[in-house]
């Protein structure tokens, strides 16, 4: 029996729940493809709990059924890769919307050294009602837009089903999420692990289900770019960062000394108010995204980067509490000189634009510095070791 384990090539896989109408065509189209390929394989349904005999159907058309007690898409796939036998394996819905019997592009691509590899139905074809078009002119083009962006992927169909890879490779990936969103989570770890990632065009039917999906568009499509985007945090907190303290600091400068106007529209203290606020939030981004990608690195969640990783090994706890407390004490000098002029009034009327300015400009480097300092202690525990 192990033997036998050891010699099956391809495991194909197919999520399953309550998909009696459709997973036998499924089945049968990949008994076929394995038989005429003339691959040594096996057909796994991980099926999900199923309630409509979906399970005995399989059983009963030779498939390998594996019962998966977790609930959700990935927590299916997750089971099924870990029962597989087969050296590779190609996933797909079990609703008759892939073509099982066209799996060739996918195993041509694993024999040559493919680490993954997508299928893309944009490129190979769908099928007239088989994708709605909120998802086919929105959410597919622009999570694919995201992904490729965030991770330099070559890859124009982000979120294909039909998918094939190497088992071994997959499972030293530790792939944990359980809904919708392990699909982005399997294209996102193999490209950050370096992984070779190809893409085959792919064809999309309408499925064979008097039923609606189990796809929700806005939860699902929601936890696909929240997924994106936590694992990119440079995107999420760096560069966004970045972009709000250079326009706050670019706005506070130039409106520092007084009023600018440009053509008929006045900028005054209430602009430069908001070009300091801009300035904090931008800091706070940006000191978020050091803390986030510093735990990521830590847990191996995302290698290593050594140009981020040069710039916060520099930024030491005794470095950013020097930095952070020269800001404040900058701050605090700023706030006594004000209170200053005001008592030399008496405490009475003040140039209020003009003094504003100064107590806007020290509250805010107050604020920064004491942000810094927080964000140092916060970086330092959560590079405690953990045995």
């Amino acid at each position: 029996m192990v033997e036998a384990a050891k010699s099956v090539e391809l495991t194909i896989l197919m999520p399953c729940l309550n998909e009696a109408e459709t997973v036998g065509a499924c089945i049968g189209k990949a008994r076929r493809f394995l038989s005429q390929a003339n691959i040594s394989g096996e057909v796994l349904v991980a099926d999900n709990g199923s309630t409509d005999g979906s399970r005995e159907i399989a059983e009963r058309l030779g498939a390998r059924v594996v019962p998966v007690a977790d609930r959700g898409y990935g927590a299916a796939l997750i089971g099924g890769i870990q029962a597989a036998t087969g050296h590779y394996v190609i996933m797909g819905d079990a609703d008759d919307s892939y073509d099982f019997s066209a799996l060739m592009p996918f195993i041509e691509r694993l024999r040559n050294g493919a680490d993954l590899v997508m299928g893309n139905r944009f490129k190979g074809g769908i099928a007239p009602g088989a994708m709605p078009l909120l998802h086919r002119y929105f959410g597919n083009p622009v999570l694919s837009w995201a992904g490729r962006l965030f991770f330099h992927l070559d890859v124009g169909d982000f979120h294909c089903g039909l998918r094939g890879f190497n088992r071994e490779r997959v499972s030293a990936l530790h792939l944990r999420t359980t809904g919708m969103e392990f699909a982005s989570e399997m294209v996102v770890r193999a490209a950050l692990s370096d992984y070779r990632i190809d893409e085959v065009p792919t064809t999309l039917s309408k499925d064979g289900r008097s039923r609606p999906p189990h796809l929700r568009t806005w939860q699902d499509g929601w936890r696909h770019l929240s997924f994106l985007l936590i694992y990119s945090p440079q995107w999420l907190f760096f560069f966004p960062g970045l972009f709000l303290l250079a326009l706050g600091v670019f706005a506070a400068f130039a409106l520092l000394p007084g009023a600018v106007k440009v053509g008929n529209v006045g900028f005054d203290i209430h602009t430069f108010t908001v070009a300091c606020i801009a300035v904090l939030v931008g800091t706070q981004a940006m000191s978020f995204g050091a803390v986030a990608f510093r735990f990521a690195t830590i847990h191996k969640l995302l290698p290593p980067s050594r140009r981020f990783s040069s710039i916060l090994t520099a930024l030491t706890l005794d470095r950013l509490l020097i930095g952070s407390a020269i800001l404040a004490l900058s701050g605090a000098a700023g706030v006594i000189w004000c209170i200053v002029q005001w008592a030399s009034t008496g405490f009475g009327p003040l140039e209020y634009s003009a003094l504003m300015r100064i107590l806007i400009l020290s509250l805010t480097a107050i604020a920064i510095g004491v942000q810094l300092a927080l964000t140092g202690f916060l970086s330092a525990i959560v590079e405690i070791p953990i045995r």
